[in-house]
């Protein structure tokens, strides 16, 4: 399939600057291939509605850091300012980042980092050198702090990385170290929200157990890398990024009795699709799983371990297109955002919700 083919129009104003207050007030698009209807205008508060006793939700419980970092880098009395975005940790003192512009480091340069003003943090001074260089601006750093040393650093110099399409319209700001974050994180790790989970508060958690719905967590650290544009024109042709992730064994026999008892396992978000299918296996079994993975889900792809999604609305030609079209059907998908567009449903990180049913053919 080609790119293009999951191109759309979506106008600016459709995209959400902010979060929608409560956030289970979040508007839901119920999208059920092959019903009449189709397609079903709900809210997020009304989930409950959508589920039956014995299914379990997915969450991924990971946290997001403050991983955008500004920094200067000197050279022969030259100074270049250099913006850097962490995506994955590679050990106790190293980082994989995402760097802007990465053309004015090398190889065993230092970056000092501080706020952008130019001061230090208030940490004390934090240094990194340029130990690797990769593709597309990405750069492997060793700090010259490790460990939890080197996480208070992070946490005192660094930026809640909101997504471009965000970024570009407004600043950072302290209601986003809130709002861009689940109720229920817990594993410091990611450098993007798990954003089809940002619309969960402690009140519908509540309403949804004593209903007879289970929670369970696994956890992928979300990389700046999903953010990335798609730059092939074929769709066989891109490559995934890698983030790290975890299903315990608990949680594998636990989701495994829901299947087996006629349940159905409800992933919130992609980032928990996305890590329970590369944990189960042919048979559909899930299995521990602690590994990176670079899963990319298009059309064609057999589902092995999800049977019901709830995702946010997300960008043309990007992957994640890609992974809710392969679930609902490809011609389902696009009437499903067409809809979205003209009933004024709010867009991406911060914006409205889906709850996808499969495509019935699969």
């Amino acid at each position: 399939m080609r790119v293009d083919d999951f191109d759309f129009e979506l106008p600016e104003d459709r995209i959400a600057l902010r979060p929608a207050r409560p956030r289970d007030s979040a508007r839901q698009l119920i999208v059920r291939p092959g019903h009449d209807p189709e397609l079903s205008d709900d809210t997020v508060a009304n989930l409950v509605n959508h589920l039956r006793p014995g299914d379990a939700l997915v969450f991924n419980d990971t946290k997001v850091i403050p991983a955008q970092l500004e920094g200067t880098r000197e050279r022969e009395g030259n100074i270049a300012r250099i913006g850097v975005t962490l995506h994955m940790r590679v050990a106790a003192d190293r980082w994989r980042a995402f760097v802007r512009p990465a053309k004015k480091l090398r190889v065993g340069e230092t970056v000092r980092f501080g706020t952008q003003d130019g001061t230090m943090c208030a940490a004390g001074q934090l240094d990194a050198r340029v130990v690797e260089k990769g593709e597309a601006g990405e750069v492997e750093f060793a700090f010259d702090l490790s460990g939890p040393d080197l996480d208070i650093a992070i946490a005192t110099c660094g930026h809640i990385p909101l997504p471009p399409y965000i970024a570009s319209k407004r600043g950072e700001d302290a209601e986003d170290r809130k709002d861009y974050q689940t109720v229920y994180a817990r594993h410091e790790g990611a450098v993007a929200a798990p954003t089809g989970g940002l619309h969960f508060t402690d009140d519908l958690l509540s309403r949804l157990r004593e209903n007879g719905i289970e929670e369970h967590f696994v956890t992928l650290h979300v990389g700046a890398g999903t953010f990335l544009p798609v730059k092939v024109d074929d769709v066989a042709d891109h490559r995934m990024h890698s983030e790290l992730c975890e299903v315990d064994a608990a949680t594998a026999d636990a989701l495994n009795a829901v299947r087996a008892r006629g349940g159905r396992i409800v992933a919130v978000g992609t980032t928990s699709l996305r890590l329970l299918e590369s944990a189960a296996g042919e048979d559909g079994i899930i299995r521990p799983f602690h590994a990176p993975t670079d899963i990319f889900i298009t059309p064609g792809y057999r589902f092995r371990a999800v049977d019901m999604l709830m995702t946010n609305f997300h960008l043309p030609r990007s992957t994640l297109f890609m992974l809710v079209s392969a679930f609902a059907g490809f011609e389902t998908m696009h009437r499903a955002y067409a809809h979205a567009i003209a009933t004024g449903y709010r867009f991406y990180s911060y914006g409205d919700s889906s709850l996808l049913f499969p495509e019935v053919t699969r």
